[in-house]
């Protein structure tokens, strides 16, 4: 066993971090290859994981594909997961907060649809605000996103930029309705969906905010109040150091703990006017 390095010292270094992304992706893959074809299979019962979902063999073999790479690297690290919970390695796991959604997308991944990834990233702090480090791969199409803090975010090599459109008519607006409280949520989002001619839902969070990022998309809604800050903690570094903006359904500041069980609300946009024509409709009164 290497010795286990805290989080200073990768923290410093764009290239160390971004030397263990690609062994984490590359290890995740390797390892869900074998399982690609069995998806469909009848799969063992895993219980439930820390976010509260049931557990799928695809989930817990990208986690260890994640969790054996820092190991082997000599990183001493608290793991915030979705489907572990909080677990720490090493004498200055308290340093090093890696937050991850091995796979986002799981359904979309076992019935073959070809939208998934996988998200990482790090903070030094258990909060959203203090992630400086993250990776959301897309684990179907070989495209990487990532960012560090005060860097940029880049596809694959190249930086990339949010949307610039300003209008709702020809934006494309993510918006996921994925809950039973979907009869409470549509008089707040009526509005919006009635003045927006493009919605869409993939079903991978964390890629949908990088497709903000990326300009793939205008906007990404998601205030059911139902999902994680292990799915966006990511997401939201990259499409901050893209200069895209993220708020609370208010406007407020996005910043919460980060833990497995955290849920979370937000807006998320290209581009500052989309965002408040788009906040001004979900809180029409």
């Amino acid at each position: 066993m290497h010795q286990l390095l805290g989080c200073d010292d990768y923290m410093g270094s764009k290239v160390g971090w971004q030397n263990l992304f690609l062994k984490c992706r590359e290890n995740i893959r390797f390892h869900l290859q074998p399982l690609l074809p069995h998806l469909k299979d009848p799969q063992p019962d895993l219980g439930l994981g820390a976010g509260g979902d049931q557990m799928k063999v695809a989930d817990l073999t990208a986690e260890m594909a994640i969790v054996d790479v820092l190991l082997q690297n000599g990183v001493s690290f608290t793991l915030v997961s979705e489907e572990s919970g909080v677990k720490e390695y090493g004498a200055q796991s308290k340093d090093c907060y890696v937050i991850v959604d091995p796979i986002d997308g799981t359904t979309n991944l076992t019935r073959g649809l070809p939208f998934y990834c996988s998200s990482i990233a790090v903070s030094d702090q258990p909060n959203l605000s203090s992630v400086h480090a993250a990776m959301v791969t897309d684990l179907f199409h070989l495209i990487d996103y990532t960012a560090f803090k005060g860097k940029g975010a880049f596809r694959n090599v190249e930086k990339i930029v949010p949307s610039k459109l300003r209008s709702l008519q020809d934006a494309v607006i993510g918006l996921d309705l994925n809950t039973y409280k979907v009869a409470e949520l549509a008089p707040v989002l009526s509005a919006l969906i009635a003045n927006t001619k493009h919605i869409r839902h993939f079903g991978a969070n964390a890629l949908e905010l990088c497709y903000v990022a990326d300009g793939l998309t205008d906007a990404f809604v998601d205030i059911r109040g139902k999902l994680r800050t292990t799915d966006v903690a990511a997401g939201f570094l990259i499409l901050k150091e893209a200069g895209g903006t993220i708020t609370t359904p208010d406007g407020g500041e996005v910043n919460t703990k980060l833990d497995p069980r955290q849920t979370i609300k937000f807006v998320a946009s290209g581009n500052h006017d989309i965002h408040d024509l788009i906040l001004n409709l979900i809180n029409q009164k």
